[in-house]
């Protein structure tokens, strides 16, 4: 055990104060998390569209049959609650007693809270807690304390927690298992990035963590309940002065990029090859995403294309104003678009070189792209199966009439296509590849030299000695 670091009392027993962090649309399954609770941890199934098996333990493909959106969105939830249902049951047989077993939910996904409910209610006894962040959960904490688990707010501030705890933890402070900081420069996935925060200009996170413990203090939690460091985690020799500090209280860390290449690990052989090869810079912390949140993923083919997509964008009026004197002959027909004498020329190029499809944004924008990727587009928008609570890719709202009521963004992409495809196989460079900034450690951290890949419990023992 790495010096100083103890084990956390959590779900009324003693555990390493090492979570495996819980990464959606089965990037992490019953396999990796039941085995990162048997090595003495906290193991995390996401409950973000899980797989599920029929009766000879093959994965049920998520095909959806709806003619319109709020029938498939049903058959959504229907699937990711009898996924995480499955994924649940394995994980804990798998634990075999040890550890623990939490589910992880995305706030913002679609249908979370019935999602929570459904699978809490068919795995009693079974998980200890659930973490759960992007967005502001506020009712996480009412539903936890209905089935009598632990629940683990993500927060990138201590001003986010303070807001929970205020309008809806402090009700429920008996069933906080844990505050979970994720950096939100560092993490992989979602992030939570405020308008108030410089994406280019990275914080020092202790001032931030030393801010949260300040609030919970304030609030009469104890120090003994965990502040889980998650995001930028790979050495915890590098967090040697957070360990057993006055000033932070307990801490425990959170671990996402680093199981992704284990043995255990449910994603495709490629991907963890590609593990092996990143280089400093080859994550992005970009705005694409659906959900509108920053998120930080691989950056290749599919996050260049949207990269440049975007920059193949102009503004418009539908009026001739100001300096939008010109009328727009590429990428449109027979509409009044008005643009800039540059902007005309450009569009004219873009034309030229096959990005002959203009289509509008939301924000009075033109971006223009090919036919092909065009068709590629709008049915993807037609197809939406409603996985977030709100898209900006598709204007699906989960509730009332179904609807954002603004235009769909095609400078977006549907997220549970692409998320499904890749870690069921389908190509690495087409689709989005979440990463934290550390992976870039694979290809320079000795203990996966010569192409070694680890099992959960020799990575818990390897991260134990500091390393």
């Amino acid at each position: 055990m790495f010096k100083g670091l103890e084990p956390i009392v959590y779900g009324g027993r003693e555990v390493l104060p090492l979570i495996e962090g819980g990464k959606g649309v089965s990037a992490t399954n019953h396999r990796s998390s039941g085995a990162w609770a048997a090595a003495g941890g906290i193991g995390t199934v996401s409950a973000v569209n899980a797989d599920s098996y029929d009766a000879d333990g093959r994965g049920i493909p998520q095909i959806y049959h709806g003619a319109r959106r709020p029938e498939r969105h049903e058959e959504l939830v229907q699937y990711a609650i009898d996924g995480a249902v499955e994924q649940v049951r394995r994980a804990f047989e798998l634990a075999n007693g040890k550890g623990a077993i939490n589910i992880n939910v995305l706030w913002e996904m679609g249908g979370a809270q019935r999602v929570l409910h459904g699978v809490l209610e068919r795995t009693k006894g079974l998980v200890t807690g659930v973490t759960c962040g992007a967005g502001m959960p506020y009712k996480l904490s009412d539903i936890a304390a209905q089935y009598e688990v632990h629940y683990l707010p993500i927060i990138s501030s201590a001003r986010a927690f303070r807001a929970l705890w205020k309008r809806a933890y402090s009700k429920c402070a008996e069933w906080l298992g844990a505050v979970v900081y994720e950096d939100p420069w560092k993490a992989g996935g979602h992030n939570g990035l405020s308008n108030a925060e410089d994406p280019e200009n990275p914080e020092d996170p202790y001032p931030r963590v030393k801010a949260l413990r300040d609030v919970m203090r304030a609030e009469g939690i104890s120090d003994e309940l965990p502040i889980v460091m998650a995001g930028g985690v790979w050495y915890l020799r590098d967090w040697e002065d957070w360990i057993d500090n006055p000033e932070l209280g307990r801490v425990a860390f959170q671990y996402g990029t680093r199981p992704l290449l284990t043995r255990e690990s449910p994603i495709p052989e490629a991907w963890k090859d590609q593990l092996m090869e990143l280089e400093e810079g080859d994550i992005l912390l970009h705005q694409f995403s659906p959900t509108g949140f920053y998120s930080s993923a691989v950056r290749n083919e599919f996050l260049r294309n949207l990269e440049a997509r975007s920059e193949r964008q102009i503004a418009f009026s539908m009026e001739a104003a100001g300096d939008h004197q010109f009328q727009l002959d590429a990428g449109v027909k027979g509409k009044n678009f008005w643009v800039t004498r540059g902007d005309l020329l450009r569009a004219r190029e873009w034309e030229a070189r096959g990005y002959d499809t203009a289509l509008k944004t939301p924000d009075n924008t033109l971006v223009f792209v090919g036919a092909d990727e065009a068709a590629i587009i709008r049915k993807d928008q037609a197809d939406c199966m409603g996985c977030l609570s709100q898209c900006q890719f598709s204007s699906w709202k989960d509730k009332d009439n179904h609807t954002t009521g603004r235009l769909a963004d095609p400078r977006s992409f549907c997220i549970q296509k692409t998320l499904q495809d890749i870690v069921h196989g389908g190509p690495m460079e087409h689709n989005l590849m979440f990463a934290g900034h550390n992976a870039c450690n694979f290809r320079k951290d000795p203990f996966y030299s010569n192409g070694f890949v680890p099992t959960v419990q020799q990575l818990v023992d390897r991260i134990l000695t500091g390393d």
